[in-house]
């Protein structure tokens, strides 16, 4: 069978990558960026930076600075309105998962009309301007995937859009720019990469290229997570979950995540819950519920987090890396849903439709073990009692 992998043309890895935009830039043979960030990375000064070094090169930046937390398809609309005129021959994504998601949104609605919800899942966009991304957290790997995700302002459906137009053209991963990342948004984007590595290789689209890949982030992450929340100065930590990072994102960008994700979009548009936290709240009952469908699989990542060794039974890994992901969670201090600030009423009301949506992602299929509206609907119940 023929791998169908996709990536960056350019990919830049390690301390200060962030400074050789120009050079990327001219590489690609374009000029006049536009930058998509939100103001707080305009406040903290890093856009600067980013300017000044364009300006040594004698090209200037402007700035789209509405980005919003979880995109959505009125805040995109807003980043479409500063391309108006087409003097942008490319986009610069600079921030965590939302800053890229709008920028690649913007990318490739910029040659499209219509609505974004035209475009969804199972549509593809496949062209668009180009992305350059620069990544500042470790954790949603989007600097590498060909998937973005947007909030219908009308609907409130967290829709999933997929294309090569979605894959950026060049990333520059750097580090450096995660040390000023506070604890909740370490553990939880942590989080988020350690899902993206175990979903692809359990996926049931999972391959030999992602297997190795992601199993390597699995291991780095596991080992390194709980180092990078309580020293965030830690130089090794930092460059290591920044790199485990980029690494789940290829990998589940190859092979596909499954049910925690699907289930986790859902969460995120209902209740704004913050992706990787979503994702965190799902990680050990989805896990626990999945398991019995791929053991040898689970065990594998297991092994690969240190919860397991190579004499035990794939029963007992399994058993290990169900208990290993709620000590984790539990370490990291991650909250329901109830703890999150979420009612219970609000909560029961939308199941349903919360079921509907994940299934309507298409990822719930991917999971090893596929479930039906009803089996998702008690699995958000007993997050809710976790």
């Amino acid at each position: 069978m023929t791998l169908n992998i996709n990536l960056p043309r350019i990919l830049r890895v390690g301390g200060g990558a962030r400074r050789e935009l120009p050079q990327v830039l001219q590489s690609l043979g374009v000029c006049r960026p536009l930058l998509v960030a939100d103001e707080f990375m305009v406040a903290q000064g890093q856009v600067a930076v980013l300017e000044e070094a364009l300006a040594g090169q004698g090209m200037s930046l402007r700035i789209f600075s509405g980005v919003v937390p979880d995109p959505t398809t009125e805040s995109v609309a807003a980043g479409l309105q500063a391309l108006a005129g087409g003097e942008h021959d490319a986009i610069v994504a600079f921030g965590g998962g939302s800053a890229m998601d709008t920028a690649k949104l913007m990318a490739v609605m910029a040659t499209r009309e219509g609505a974004l919800r035209d475009y969804k899942v199972p549509s593809t966009l496949d062209d668009g301007l180009p992305v350059i991304a620069i990544p500042t957290t470790a954790g949603t790997g989007s600097e590498v995937t060909r998937v973005a995700v947007v909030t219908d302002s009308q609907t409130q459906e967290k829709m999933l859009c997929m294309g090569l137009g979605l894959m950026p053209v060049a990333a520059l991963v750097d580090y450096e720019l995660t040390l000023s990342m506070p604890y909740r948004l370490t553990a939880d984007t942590g989080i988020d990469s350690l899902c993206h590595a175990m979903e692809a290789y359990v996926s049931r689209k999972a391959n030999t290229f992602t297997d190795a890949i992601a199993l390597t982030a699995m291991a780095t992450i596991a080992g390194t997570l709980r180092t990078a929340c309580s020293e965030p100065d830690n130089l090794a930590a930092r460059e290591a979950m920044m790199l485990a990072a980029t690494q789940g994102g290829i990998a589940f960008s190859n092979a596909s995540v499954t049910l925690i994700h699907g289930m986790s979009r859902p969460i995120g548009a209902h209740f704004h819950v913050p992706h990787g936290l979503s994702n965190a709240m799902l990680l050990p009952e989805v896990t626990a519920w999945s398991v019995g469908a791929a053991p040898a699989r689970y065990a594998d990542c297991a092994r690969a987090m240190a919860m397991a060794s190579v004499e035990d039974s794939d029963a007992v890994a399994c058993e290990n890396l169900v208990a290993g992901l709620r000590a984790l969670c539990r370490d990291l201090a991650v909250p329901g849903p109830e703890a999150f600030g979420i009612k219970r009423s609000d909560w029961q009301a939308v199941l349903p439709l919360m079921a509907e949506q994940a299934l309507v992602s298409g990822s719930p299929a991917n999971n090893p073990r596929v479930p039906v509206a009803e089996e998702i609907i008690v699995l958000y119940e007993k997050v809710w009692a976790a």
